[in-house]
């Protein structure tokens, strides 16, 4: 719970945390826990989170130096690829933490490629969920050669992860048919770490991180007297999340 509370406040914050380009930022612990909504209407505050090198296998060479995580989400991603292995499912690493340049450099470059069509589908720079330290994008061994795309989800592999990722950890952070309420297309490879407890519950009740802090928040306002605040619902999309 007070990892709840600390999310909620930080978000009514968060407008006046964020800087420009986030500036000369010292690493440090995340005050919002694993619960920090960034989104098209929530951007990452203005801390460098404390990044590991997960051990597990990059889908490519050339990508391994990509996979940085929080270290709790390290943890729980190798012991997730680990218990897959042993059960038939190779899983590999894709896309890990990315900063805020690399952020702003796939944007950039993006835009000048397909002009405002490119703002549909790449986030722009402290709008990406790679930014938190808590995301990994994977594949799997059948997958592999085809890179990221919604087929994932009908792969042995993008199975096993949807029925199980939960148990260490982790949501599938765009699913099918939420795409108004989380502003993006079916993304099968994206995983979100929130820790056991959270991933869990929106797991067996199959909602979103946005819904989830919604009740979260409506039951604290309920607490307080207050009036609840929802969390803006993006215009619907099609398009993949970067």
């Amino acid at each position: 719970m007070q990892e709840i509370v600390r999310a909620l406040a930080a978000l009514a914050l968060s407008a006046s945390m964020v800087t420009a380009g986030w500036g000369n930022l010292a690493p440090g612990a995340d005050p919002l826990g694993t619960l920090v909504l960034v989104n098209k209407q929530h951007k990452m505050p203005a801390w460098q989170p404390l990044l590991v090198l997960p051990d597990i296998p990059p889908s490519k060479p050339a990508i391994a130096g990509n996979l940085y995580m929080r270290a709790d989400a390290a943890a729980a991603m190798e012991r997730m690829f680990a218990v897959a292995l042993v059960q038939g499912h190779k899983l590999y690493g894709v896309s890990g933490y990315r900063a805020y340049s690399t952020q702003k450099a796939i944007y950039d470059r993006r835009v000048g490629e397909d002009g405002d069509a490119a703002k549909r589908y790449v986030a722009p720079p402290g709008n990406s969920e790679h930014n938190t330290g808590l995301v990994m994008d994977i594949t799997g061994e059948t997958s592999l050669v085809h890179g990221l795309t919604g087929t994932f989800g009908d792969t042995p592999e993008g199975q096993w992860v949807a029925q199980h990722c939960h148990e260490y950890g982790f949501v599938i952070r765009y699913p099918k048919g939420w795409e108004r309420r989380t502003g993006y297309g079916y993304e099968p490879w994206h995983l979100r770490y929130l820790g056991e407890e959270h991933a869990a519950v929106l797991y067996d009740r199959q909602m979103t991180l946005e819904e989830y802090l919604d009740e979260t928040a409506a039951r604290a306002a309920l607490d307080l007297g207050l009036a609840p605040t929802p969390t803006p619902v993006p215009a619907p999309q099609d398009t993949p999340a970067p």
